[in-house]
Formats: structure tokens, C-alpha cells, sequence
């Protein structure tokens, strides 16, 4: 007890900022694996160790917004489902592989920006009202398949990648996207996580990351129905674009200057 009380107090600063991003990420699908691993990495954690958490803190904060879609039938399981099951090997296959830190910061950084940019700049909002491009499942399975592997690698859900490209293509709804986004999340973050406990140098505190797990499942829950009662659309399509583009740049700013 004594132990759990000294991590809360030294470590209260990731504790609050955590919440805030779960809180923030769930409110438009997402996890918040890029925000966790630019926390973390200011931290004195080994890299390995800020990969596996930010995952399992996806895990948890995308599980919640799952089951809500679920009840609110927002997931056309049918048309996801190609999405994820080419995602997951390639997930594990990139979580598995080993790569510098500051090649991955600098990959991710640029990558948030780019996704970022073509979501907010793009001319179509999608509305109920709108027509949406049918099903494609070949097309679907590249794109989940290349998504998995880069997030794999990198360490996230691969929320920040997917919702950009469904907008742009018109894929459905941006309700239906952020829906979607929340399964491939919690897909991909389960495959990548287990392809990282599958290198030799993998290593986590559980003690400080069960506290983390805890607070972002609170932050998840919150967000997920804020989400639900008071953002439009286009809200959501914009609150995304402008939280990518912070991550992203706070993180080149971090690692090149």
C-alpha cells in the first residue's frame, strides 16, 4: 500500500495528464497511445516499457468506447471486420520488430501531422444524408493490413492513421468511423502488444502501469458519453485534426530540436 501511495505521489503529473488524454481521445474514438507515449517519454522509463503501457492503457480506454457503440449499434461489423483481420498479424509482426527510439518518435511525429492535415482540410463532411462508398474488402484489408503494421511498429492503435483515410474515401459516417476506429484500436493494440512481450527485451512495471490502467478506464468512460451527448459531426472531425497535429509537433520539437 505504502508502495502504490509513494507512485501516485511522484508520479501525479503523468497520473492527471493521462486522464485528461483518455478523456480527450475517447471522446473521438481514439485510445490516446501517441499522447501516452509522448507523457512517457519524458519520463525515465525504458522504451520498451512506454511502448507496452501506452498499449495496454489503449486497451482499456477503447474497450469502454467499444461496448458503448456496441449498444448504440454504431458497428457494422460486416464492413469492419475486413478492416481487422489483416491488421492483426501485421500488428503483431510490427510489434515484434525492434527499432531505434528516435526513429520512431520522428516517424511518429510526422505521420500525426500528416494525418492530422488531410483530415482537416478535406471538403467532405460526411452526414447521415450523405451517400458512403460501398463496401470494398480487398481495398479494406490493404488498408488495415499497412495501418497494423506501421501502428505495430510505432506502438499505437492505429486510430490516428485509419480515421483520416476512412473521412477522406467517405468510408461511412463520422460516428460509424469513430466506431470503427475503436474496434481496430483495440485490435491492433492487443496483437501489438503481444508481438512485443514476444522480444526478448521486453520489460513493464506493472505496479505504476495498473495505476495508469486504472485512471485512463475512468478518463475512457467519461470521454466515450461526452462524446454520445454533445459533439456534432463535424465536431468530432475537427477536435481529431487539431489533437493529432499537437501530438505530432510536440514531438518532432522534442526529438530533432
Amino acid at each position: 500500500m505504502d508502495l502504490i501511495i509513494t507512485l501516485i505521489i511522484n508520479n501525479w503529473h503523468i497520473i492527471l495528464l493521462f486522464f485528461i488524454v483518455a478523456i480527450l481521445y475517447s471522446s473521438v474514438g481514439f485510445g490516446g497511445g501517441s499522447s501516452y507515449l509522448a507523457i512517457l517519454a519524458l519520463t525515465s522509463l525504458a522504451f520498451t516499457q512506454i511502448r507496452a503501457t501506452a498499449l495496454l492503457c489503449n486497451i482499456v480506454v477503447v474497450s469502454g468506447n467499444v461496448f458503448i457503440y456496441y449498444q448504440k449499434e454504431e458497428l457494422n461489423i460486416p464492413k469492419i471486420l475486413p478492416l481487422v483481420l489483416l491488421s492483426i498479424p501485421f500488428a503483431y509482426l510490427g510489434g515484434y520488430l525492434k527499432i531505434s527510439e528516435n526513429f520512431f518518435f520522428i516517424l511518429l511525429g510526422l505521420t500525426l501531422i500528416f494525418a492530422s492535415i488531410t483530415m482537416y482540410i478535406s471538403k467532405k463532411i460526411i452526414t447521415s444524408t450523405k451517400s458512403v462508398k460501398q463496401n470494398n474488402s480487398a481495398k479494406n484489408g490493404a488498408i488495415g493490413g499497412l495501418i497494423g503494421f506501421i501502428s505495430g511498429m510505432v506502438g499505437i492503435g492505429g486510430g490516428i492513421f485509419l480515421a483520416p483515410i476512412l473521412h477522406f474515401i467517405n468510408w461511412d459516417s463520422p460516428k460509424k468511423i469513430a466506431a470503427t476506429a475503436s474496434v481496430f484500436i483495440f485490435a491492433n493494440s492487443i496483437a501489438g502488444f503481444i508481438g512485443q512481450t514476444s522480444n526478448p527485451d521486453f520489460q513493464i512495471d506493472w505496479n505504476l502501469t495498473s495505476i495508469l490502467l486504472i485512471i485512463v478506464f475512468i478518463g475512457g468512460q467519461i470521454g466515450s458519453r461526452i462524446s454520445n451527448n454533445f459533439f456534432t459531426p463535424i465536431q468530432l472531425k475537427k477536435a481529431t485534426a487539431v489533437l493529432i497535429a499537437f501530438v505530432g509537433l510536440k514531438i518532432l520539437y522534442d526529438f530533432i530540436f
